[in-house]
Order: structure tokens, then sequence, then C-alpha cells
């Protein structure tokens, strides 16, 4: 691939990052119901916090260019439908919940006509676009992590006492946020006044996410599991932007990453310690999608450093259409956008996480 011009690079670097960054409450009338009887792990429901890695619609109602609600998304999902997660399919927590015998998908808690008792059995608050900084999610007008936190607050209120302590205590906690701002701290550096070093950001960035995690640990939350970054110079947009194509990785961010999340394992395990009876659990997904992106055959992928949709080099969101060319087989690919993993790459995680760190919240 021919390097793209510097002036070209810049228009493209402002136009990804305003999509990176760019009504009664669903459940207000619903009457609540106790969730269904846990089959046999105890684990009444799931619910997940973050970006758009587990969004799964909760944008389709906001003015943003961060949406997924539109073709080609959605098209291996069931019915064809594009439900607002940004892949071909399914998401990770979709097949969590489905593992556990809970429910087939993880909704969103802003889709149309949630009730309660849907809702008590798990629901997704996450919103691509999203991060621990508020910056992130603002300038991307899309939901804070904080105001993510609310709107688990609003559910619980709606859920009568003490089911609604119970269902807390006993539920799993899906967090992925900090990839939107490692992210932009290379794309935009608006932070980079405060913290001259993506090393100091990502201190910033832990002490929030410590933060948010401790306003869920007074909610209830018990039992939780939080992924680090994934190998952010392996995703095709960023390998674009640096000219490398369908080259390498580009190591200066795979290292960053790595370090954000050897910080980020001390962290977990000081607020463990710290946070009596609960199980935090560090979710190594930067390993198994490293090992993807150098060795794609070994998973049954004939494509790693392309997206699916388009060129597969810079488009997402808003950029993804089906206008555009799209690939034959999306399950032979490892991304489904420019940044986002396709369904088959989800499932081999979701296998992996379920085999490994569920079993060891269960305990």
């Amino acid at each position: 691939m021919v390097p793209m011009a510097p002036s070209l690079a810049t228009v493209v670097a402002i136009f990804l990052a305003a999509i990176l960054l760019s009504s009664p409450p669903p459940c207000a009338a619903a009457s609540s119901a106790p969730a269904p009887a846990a089959a046999g792990h105890g684990v009444p429901a799931v619910f997940a916090f973050g970006d758009s890695t587990l969004d799964p619609g909760n944008n389709n109602r906001l003015a943003t260019l961060v949406r997924a609600d539109h073709a080609p998304y959605g098209r291996d999902f069931p019915g064809g439908a594009a439900t607002g997660r940004f892949t071909d399919g399914k998401l990770i927590t979709d097949y969590i919940v489905s593992s556990l015998g809970i429910k087939d998908l993880l909704p969103a808690y802003h889709s149309s006509g949630l009730a309660v008792a849907d809702a008590s059995t798990g629901v997704s608050f996450a919103s691509g676009g999203s991060g621990l900084d508020d910056l992130t999610a603002n300038n991307a007008l899309v939901s804070t992590f904080g105001s993510q936190l609310n709107d688990f607050q609003e559910l619980l209120g709606h859920i009568d006492s003490p089911k609604s302590d119970e269902i807390a205590g006993k539920s799993l906690y899906v967090i992925s946020a900090g990839t939107n701002d490692v992210t932009m701290y290379y794309l935009l550096p608006f932070r980079a006044t405060n913290f001259p070093t993506v090393d100091q950001y990502g201190d910033y960035l832990i002490g929030l996410l410590q933060s948010n995690l401790n306003s869920l640990y007074k909610m209830g939350a018990r039992k939780m599991m939080v992924a680090g970054l994934p190998p952010l110079g392996c995703l095709p947009v960023q390998k674009s932007l640096r000219g490398a194509g369908s080259g390498g990785c580009v190591t200066e961010q795979n290292e960053a990453a790595e370090r954000y999340n050897a910080a980020l394992q001390k962290a977990l395990s000081k607020l463990e310690a710290d946070s009596p009876g609960a199980k935090i659990a560090y979710v190594d997904i930067y390993t198994p999608l490293k090992d993807m992106a150098e060795n794609p055959k070994k998973y049954g992928f004939t494509q790693a450093s392309l997206g699916c949709c388009g060129t597969g080099m810079m488009e997402m969101g808003a950029l993804c259409t089906s206008a555009l060319p799209q690939c034959q087989s999306p399950s032979q690919y490892m991304f489904f956008d420019s940044v986002h993993p396709t369904q088959a790459t989800y499932k081999a995680l979701a296998d992996e996480i379920v085999k490994s760190h569920v079993p060891q919240l269960m305990q």
C-alpha cells in the first residue's frame, strides 16, 4: 500500500476523531419482576459498562456519528438486523449470557420498550465512543462512564428492594473502557498539555477507572471482569494512519498498551484487596488479539490487517456503509471495520473468558 500523504492523513484523523469522540427512562413504566433463578451458577444477571465493544445499541438514540444501526453492521446477526452493535453479529457479552443460560443476547439499556423484568436479568449500559475520561465521551456526544453508572442506579431503583440488592450482589459485571481515550491521545492529543506522556495519561485513566469501580462496589457489585487495552498498534486504522498498511503493527502503541495493562493489573489487585467480598478479574485481551494479528491462520482468518468494510483501512461507524464494497466472508476476517473485531473474533475471546475468568469469579 502506498503511504497516505500527510495532509490527507491529517484530514482523516480529524474526521475519525469526530467519530470516536463525537425521553422517559426505558424502564420507568414497566413493573418490576424478579429475575429467574440462576442456572446453577448463582449469577442472576450480567451488566456491561464501557465503549463500543460492549454497546449493543445504546447510541442509536443519540445525535452522534458513533452509530452502528445501519448496514452492513449486523449482516450476520440473527435476522440480519443492524441493532447498533459495532460488528457483523454478536458481541462478547452476548456469548457470555448465552453460555450462562441467562438469555440469548444482552440488550441495550436504552432499547425501545425494554421492561424491568428483562433488564433485571442483564443489560448493557455501554456507549460507543465513550471512555474513562469524560472529555472523550463529551467530544463524541455519547454517554460518559458516569452517566452509565447513573443508568444502573436508576435500574436498581425500578427493581423492588430487597430483590435489587440480591441482583446487584450476585451479578457479573463486565467493564471495557480506555481504548478510545488512549487512541485519541495519539490522534488529537487534547490531554497532552496536562499529561505530556501517554503513560502519565494512562495513570490518570486508571485512577478514574478505580473511582468508577468503587462506585459500582458501593452499589453492590462484587463480581467484576475488567478488560485491559487491546494491541492498539494492530488496529487497521492506526496502521493506515501511520503508513504501515498491511504490514506489521505499530510497535510504539502496542508497547504503550502493554505498560498500561501492567499498571492496570496492579491497580485492580490493590482495589480487590481493599474491597471486602469483591472479586475483580483482569481480562487480558491484548495477548490473544496480538496473536490473532500475527498468526491469523491459526484462528482460521485469511485477513487480519484490514477490516471487512470498504478499504478496511479507515471505515467505521458513519463511514462504514452498505454502499461500500464488503468482504464475502466476515468470519475469515479478524476485523469487521477499521477498529472493531468481527463476530468470529469476539466468539474466540468469549470462549476463553467463559472457560477461565467466569469460573474464577464463581468460586
